[in-house]
């Protein structure tokens, strides 16, 4: 492709008087035989919409000549630590506090190079072997390099010095040096150590660690948008750091991981790092279930009354304890997942009111309607439509954000080959060409708008812009009543599935995708706002509700099922309430059946 604008300059080269020119990615001329670039730039050809046809520019500028700068010797973990240092700088312009990365972050980082014998330690991963062409010429580039990584991180911790490593050729300076031996036979059966995915990794339990109000799903939903760099987070790196070849394998990444597999990355760090117990996270955590619900219930436009029952079911269930959302190797040795947890907290609490049976709510919601003062009181029915349309323009939203997203980096990474190089940029061009023309034909830009960070989904109120009305001052009087000056639930039936542990060894799937077609349409409904409100699998979801109910209900339902399975298939639905839960756990709970009092 170059060829083709160079054929028609046959001047040689004022350093090796060869005549072979290529084009740079700013379009000057440079020597491809000793990289010396000069002032001549390329013939531009507009293709935009002009009247009378394509427009050509020339231009030939003289000036001072300048040889191509190679760039500096460094290493893979030098660059994650750049990319690391860049995910923490935008959380801290983001609100999060400067302990977060210096009293944290750092040290983690720290330990996770020497349990990985990258760094600090006297025992080193064993790299490639690199031949030494001329030591004394590079080795100023390289002390340069080390000096370049410690003034630019701010004093964080630092890879030991590349200084005593050898460099292949002067090739090999426009990619990381030890990229093969991420990428040797042996790490690629054991995993590479160093991924973009453990960067994320490394934030969360950062944040866990100082008890940020941050959650996984806010995280995740920071990259999507790009308020925290990982989609082609290497463009940030220095100019010095050339990117090509094969670290494309290692920092090039087009799609954002599920929230899953960032717990279970995080989940298998704390296991490696052999991290002592966490801060204790109480009630006056910003992450613990009682305050995060708050969130949760604003953003879904749920009433405020409801908080008190989430924190009521909490209790009776033993859930509001320190310890069972406080990651201790001992005695909470699973990473807990607040933001999902929270989640199925309040689902299970509106089962608990409302039944969520396709039947039980309705009924509610007609007598409430019924009601000459329903004025202020809360109607089921009046919320499902206003967060089904809500939830609908949201989705759609979501759509349109993801068709216009760039995911192809500006800086692309090119291989060492100089015909695929080539290629590349042919392609590159092309598409900055239809790109132009796209822009130039819409209504709107191709790109994805500036969107400012959020904790919320919606927007509830009066206001203009707003999703809808607030419902948060509405009562629930309609479906609770005063029995024995205690407030219960009017509703005496609570239905679930079966709540027998699976063993994952033997059934490594969900059952959510069996399950899902025999469930209530609204409890399924339910599952899915919440899904797109944290961005997580409905049957993810599903599970952390089971593991709820098996919390609130007990393991007792599963003890003599089979003496009493004659009363459990006669019994269509007996009553039931949140105070009663200590006698509702000597009842059978088989799939698809109602927990009912004893009494």
């Amino acid at each position: 492709m170059d060829d083709e604008y160079t054929a028609g300059y046959r001047e040689p080269c004022s350093q090796c008087s060869a005549v072979d020119w290529g084009i740079t990615d700013e379009c000057h001329f440079y020597c491809r035989s000793c990289h010396n670039v000069i002032e001549r730039t390329r013939d531009v050809e507009d293709t935009g919409f002009v009247q009378g046809g394509s427009n050509k520019i020339s231009s030939i500028r003289k000036g001072s000549k300048k040889k191509l700068e190679r760039g500096h010797i460094w290493m893979v973990c030098e660059g994650f630590q750049f990319i690391l240092r860049n995910q923490a700088n935008a959380l801290l312009r983001l609100g999060v506090s400067p302990q977060f990365k210096d009293d944290v972050l750092c040290p983690l980082w720290r330990l996770f190079l020497q349990r990985s014998r990258l760094a600090y330690t006297s025992n080193p991963v064993k790299s490639s072997k690199f031949r030494v062409q001329d030591v004394n010429s590079y080795s100023d580039s390289a002390a340069e390099s080390s000096i370049m990584s410690a003034s630019a991180t701010d004093g964080e911790s630092n890879p030991p010095s590349v200084a005593d490593s050898n460099a292949e050729n002067a090739s090999d300076y426009s990619g990381s040096m030890d990229v093969s031996s991420y990428l040797s036979a042996r790490l690629r059966r054991k995993r590479s150590p160093l991924s973009m995915m453990k960067t994320l990794a490394l934030i969360h339990l950062a944040l866990v660690w100082s008890r940020e109000a941050l959650t996984l799903s806010d995280l995740l939903r920071l990259v999507n948008e790009g308020h925290v760099p990982y989609v082609n987070a290497y463009e940030q790196l220095p100019e010095e750091m050339k990117v090509v070849g094969k670290d494309a394998l290692l920092f090039r990444v087009e799609s954002i991981p599920s929230h899953r597999v960032v717990h279970k990355e995080a989940q298998a760090l704390v296991l490696f790092l052999q991290l002592p117990a966490f801060p204790p996270v109480t009630c006056e955590t910003l992450l613990h279930p009682e305050l995060l619900s708050l969130r949760y219930l604003t953003d879904t436009n749920l009433p405020d009354e409801l908080h008190l029952w989430v924190c009521r079911l909490m209790e009776q269930a033993g859930m509001a304890d320190q310890t069972l959302h406080t990651f201790d190797p001992h005695s909470c040795p699973v990473l807990p997942r607040y933001d999902v947890q929270t989640a199925a907290l309040i689902i299970v609490t509106m089962k608990f009111l409302f039944g969520l049976d396709d039947q039980t709510e309705w009924n509610l919601s007609n007598e409430v309607g019924n009601q000459s003062d329903s004025g202020d009181m809360f109607n089921l029915r009046r919320w499902y439509r206003l967060m089904q349309t809500a939830l609908m323009r949201a989705q759609q939203r979501r759509r349109q954000d993801i068709a216009r997203k760039q995911w192809k980096a500006k800086k692309l990474i090119f291989p060492k080959n100089n015909g695929a190089k080539r290629t590349m940029m042919k392609k590159k061009r092309i598409a900055e060409q239809v790109q132009l023309c796209f822009e130039k034909l819409s209504s709107r830009p191709a790109g994805v708008q500036e969107v400012s960070p959020s904790s919320f989904r919606f927007c509830w109120g009066d206001e203009e812009g707003s999703d809808g009305p607030s419902l948060h001052h509405m009562k629930l009087d309609g479906v609770v009543s005063q029995k024995h000056n205690l407030l219960t639930p009017s509703n005496s039936t609570y239905w679930h599935p079966g709540l027998k542990k699976c063993d994952r060894r033997r059934c490594p799937s969900s059952h959510y995708s069996d399950m899902e077609p025999t469930l209530p349409r609204s409890f399924v409904w339910l599952l899915q706002l919440f899904s797109f409100l944290l961005d997580v699998k409905p049957s993810d979801l599903y599970e952390e509700v089971l593991k709820v109910e098996r919390q609130v209900i007990g393991t007792k339902t599963h003890c003599d099922v089979s003496s009493r399975k004659k009363k459990t298939r006669t019994s269509a639905r007996t009553k039931s309430s949140p105070r009663t839960l200590e006698r509702t756990c000597l009842t059978g709970g088989e799939s698809g059946k109602t927990v009912s009092d004893s009494s």
